[in-house]
């Protein structure tokens, strides 16, 4: 499998297409999903080439881990959330859908469940949700 330079999330790197960002380093970009599983789903992709973690370098895990890290814990306060989930799929068998290194983090609460997938939420909503995260991180 190769990647593909036109994916969704290469786009969003490049700035074709918008997005709420809610952190950048020299390596990773991290967004917010515009189809949220829950208050506060959002993404975190390595801004080098990368199909999925099968094909991830050791740098590029590294990296993608530790803005992992720190979004989920500004996440889950920004939301008082009580926990995380944080998922990642690998190729179509396994779920994957955008063939580009990616990880959800969706905020979790006790007792609530998760919305279904591919909902599109209202972008007024998507961007104070950003803006909760973006304040939680400084």
């Amino acid at each position: 499998m190769t990647y593909d330079s036109n994916n969704i999330f290469a786009k969003i790197l490049r700035g074709e297409i918008p997005s709420f960002k809610i952190f950048e380093d020299d390596d990773t970009f991290a967004f917010m999903d515009i189809m949220p599983r829950a208050d506060g789903h959002c993404l975190v992709i390595p801004k080098t080439p990368c199909r999925n973690l099968l094909d991830a370098t050791p740098d590029q895990l590294a990296s993608v881990m530790s803005t992992v890290q720190l979004v989920s814990r500004a996440a889950i306060s920004a939301f008082d959330a009580h926990g995380a989930t944080i998922q990642q799929f690998n190729e179509a068998a396994g779920g994957q859908e955008v063939f580009h290194l990616h990880f959800h983090i969706l905020p979790r609460h006790d007792d609530i469940k998760l919305r279904p997938p591919g909902v599109m939420a209202e972008m007024e909503m998507v961007k104070s949700h950003a803006d909760r995260i973006i304040a939680a991180l400084s």
